[in-house]
C-alpha cells in the first residue's frame, strides 16, 4: 500500500494537467492519485462530496494527502472531512503545499513508500527550490 493523493481544483483541465505532469516523474508506475475538480457540467468549481469520494478512491489504508488550488477548494476539502468516517478522517492530511510543485514531489515520495507525514512534508517543500532560485 502507498499513501494516496487527491488533487482538488476548480478546473478539471488544470487538475488533469498537473496529474499528467506528475506521472511523467514516474513513467510506467501506477500512482494512487484521484481528482476532484470542476463541476458536473464541466464548469469551474469544487464539490465537497466529490472530494470525499476522491479521498475514498485514493485511500488504500495508508492515508491520503489532499492538495488544493485555492479559495473554495480549501473549504470544500475541509467540508469533505465531515462526510468521512472517523477512522478515514484520521488518515487524511490537508496540505498547504503549492498544487503543481507539491503534487510532483508528493507522488515521487509516496511511490517510494514513505509515510503520510513524509509525503505531506515533501509536498509542502515543493516551492522551496523556486524560492531559493529567485531570492
Amino acid at each position: 500500500m502507498t499513501v494516496g493523493i487527491v488533487v482538488v481544483s476548480h478546473s478539471r483541465a488544470l487538475a488533469d494537467a498537473a496529474v499528467e505532469l506528475a506521472r511523467q516523474m514516474l513513467p510506467g508506475r501506477e500512482l494512487a492519485v484521484a481528482v476532484a475538480a470542476g463541476t458536473e457540467d464541466g464548469g469551474l468549481g469544487t464539490d465537497a462530496a466529490a472530494v470525499a469520494d476522491a479521498i475514498g478512491q485514493a485511500d488504500s489504508g495508508d492515508g491520503v494527502v489532499v492538495l488544493m488550488d485555492l479559495g473554495s477548494a480549501v473549504l470544500s476539502a475541509e467540508t469533505a472531512l465531515e462526510f468521512l468516517d472517523d477512522d478515514v478522517r484520521e488518515r487524511v492530511t490537508l496540505s498547504a503545499a503549492p498544487l503543481v510543485e507539491g503534487l510532483v514531489g508528493a507522488v515521487v515520495v509516496a511511490a517510494s513508500g514513505m509515510t503520510r507525514a513524509q509525503v505531506a512534508a515533501e509536498a509542502e517543500r515543493g516551492l522551496a527550490p523556486k524560492q531559493a532560485h529567485l531570492s
